[in-house]
């Protein structure tokens, strides 16, 4: 029975993070913006490569790994937004954090489902900046040789790891003001310094690599690179060469258990704070 009430809540979570996301404007102006978008903000990196590096066949696989690492990033910063901002949107705009936190569900359950909406129009906006990379950019990826099984084994273990950073933040939600929404923007960042989402993390001096390697999402955006590249060489750019594709599905693994347990436990002692100082209906007005 309780299965079946987390999924329920799960959907309607789901089913009202989607109307908030896209009932903004028209159906066909909503489509429009949800391809121009995507295509634009990785046109300024493309740019950018092409400046510096003079050329596409300059150096393809580097461009590959640029290419994958950033469209796949957009998870990192649009579901780490959207997790957070759940907290500010209903406690700040609509003011309803008080009535669905006192709801008999699972508040776990609500934030993942909100969350779901967010993951979904982002994996659209991925798959459209993927093709347009291989239709336009000529980005070398050969659907037969995707390796599909590690690719969906670690977009789950993948997404569940953001969400659980996600989760972590929304507690810190709890006890900041509106403009407190700046924190995810913040540790998005330091995931795309640390991370290798544009370039190897050997580029970084040495306190930097121990901090990238510390995070999942390193181990995860190299994991999809590799499925989606097999046989490339696009492993031997990241820096992370001497590990087998089975052991950076393993590092990920054990890196997102133990974010999961740090994240439940952030989420768990910021909802004690917010429930004792009376934070859970705070309303800043600005």
């Amino acid at each position: 029975m309780a299965v079946r009430d987390h999924l329920r809540t799960l959907k309607y979570a789901t089913w009202l993070g989607w109307q908030m996301e896209a009932n903004w404007t028209s159906p066909w102006l909503f489509l429009i913006y949800s391809v121009a978008k995507p295509i634009a903000g990785t046109l300024v990196l493309v740019f950018m490569y092409l400046v510096i590096l003079g050329g596409i066949a300059s150096d393809p696989v580097f461009f590959s790994y640029m290419f994958v690492g950033n469209a796949f990033y957009m998870y990192v910063a649009q579901v780490l937004f959207g997790v957070t901002w759940v907290i500010h949107e209903d406690r700040e705009h609509y003011q309803t954090l008080k009535q669905v936190y006192m709801a008999p569900m699972s508040f776990y359950a609500y934030i993942v489902g909100r969350a779901v909406s967010k993951i979904a129009i982002t994996t659209v906006a991925i798959l459209i900046t993927i093709a347009f990379g291989v239709v336009v950019l000529g980005l070398p990826i050969d659907m037969a040789k995707i390796d599909w099984g590690l690719l969906a084994a670690s977009m789950i273990i993948g997404l569940f790891c953001i969400l659980a950073i996600g989760i972590a933040l929304a507690g810190v939600s709890f006890l900041t003001a509106k403009h407190g929404a700046g924190i995810n923007e913040g540790v998005a960042g330091v995931f795309y310094l640390f991370c290798g989402v544009v370039f190897p993390i050997t580029a970084l001096p040495s306190w930097g690599q121990s901090i990238g390697l510390s995070l999942p999402i390193t181990y995860w955006l190299e994991v999809v690179r590799r499925a989606i590249q097999p046989g490339t060489g696009i492993g031997a750019v990241s820096g992370l060469s001497a590990y087998s594709e089975v052991e950076i599905f393993l590092l990920l693994m054990v890196s997102g258990v133990m974010f999961l347990i740090v994240s439940v436990g952030i989420f768990r002692y910021a909802d004690y704070l917010a429930r004792k100082k009376g934070k859970l209906d705070m309303s800043t007005t600005y």
